[in-house]
């Protein structure tokens, strides 16, 4: 059995970062992955466990997160009309086959070149976030045929490579083709459920040896953090939300990319091993 003040400190460690996470996805509309799965990565090798397959590990965990927190926002958005089912229909078969196969390129990579992979991703969405226009556009309508099958993979590729739902690249995408935002975002968290489900199952058949993985974890998916973080997000999201309603987000996105560009470059040069 894991000693008890090991457990105490991931349990301390798992309640910050479920309730930051929270916050951050209702005060500025981003997914808690982003948030995630670099304060997995910086709590799990604190508490020992490091090995070529820590990455893995903190994208599963944070993917199975994704899926209670997307389909909860799915329901509560489409309560309000606001899912473009449509959009859903048409992209979700090619999101999904895209996350299929990000589990199998990141289940094949070492935990340093997904280290680089989040950092230069995360530097794309940081730069978007923090220069990003709601004016820019790519066209009128959401594209179909060739753009379609290029692009819907390529959401749930990406999105798997870092362990997150479908925002970070969804409701950008949605928005450069004048869809409305808040469709956008409604939409965006159909795109989660699609991505996680098939990319958790996948994860939970990956084997990770035992001195490299915490304690009750099933292939490459830890419950304690998922359900600690769960629990957080559900109670915390809702005060990200009020404080939106009560400020300006926007200042804080700019702060946030930011933030996020800090973490992006961080993980770089772990990853190139500065």
């Amino acid at each position: 059995m894991p000693e008890t003040m090991l457990l105490a400190q991931m349990l301390g460690l798992l309640l910050a970062i479920g309730a930051l996470a929270g916050v951050l996805a209702g005060l500025l509309g981003v997914g808690g992955g982003i948030v995630l799965v670099p304060a997995f990565f910086y709590a799990f090798q604190t508490l020992g466990y490091g090995g070529p397959q820590l990455m893995q590990l903190c994208l599963a965990t944070s993917l199975a997160t994704i899926i209670v927190t997307s389909v909860r926002s799915v329901l509560a958005h489409n309560k309000k009309g606001a899912v473009d089912w449509d959009i859903l229909r048409g992209w979700g078969p090619g999101i999904v086959v895209g996350a299929i196969i990000g589990v199998l390129v990141a289940s094949a990579l070492r935990t340093e070149a997904l280290q680089a992979l989040f950092g230069i991703l995360g530097m794309v969405i940081g730069a978007y976030l923090g220069l990003g226009r709601s004016e820019w556009r790519l066209g009128d309508v959401m594209p179909g045929g060739i753009k379609r099958a290029i692009l819907s993979p390529a959401v749930g590729f990406l999105s798997v490579l870092m362990g997150i739902g479908g925002g970070s690249f969804g409701v950008p995408l949605m928005s450069l083709y004048n869809t409305p935002i808040h469709r956008a975002v409604a939409t965006a968290a159909g795109f989660g459920v699609i991505i996680a489900v098939p990319s958790v199952i996948g994860f939970l058949f990956l084997d990770i040896a035992p001195e490299h993985r915490p304690p009750l974890t099933i292939g490459a998916v830890n419950l304690v953090a998922f359900g600690i973080v769960v629990a957080m997000t559900m109670i915390t999201a809702p005060w990200g939300v009020k404080l939106a309603h009560a400020m300006d987000p926007k200042p804080l996105k700019r702060v946030f990319a930011v933030f996020l560009t800090l973490v992006a470059l961080n993980m770089l040069r772990k990853a190139v091993g500065l």
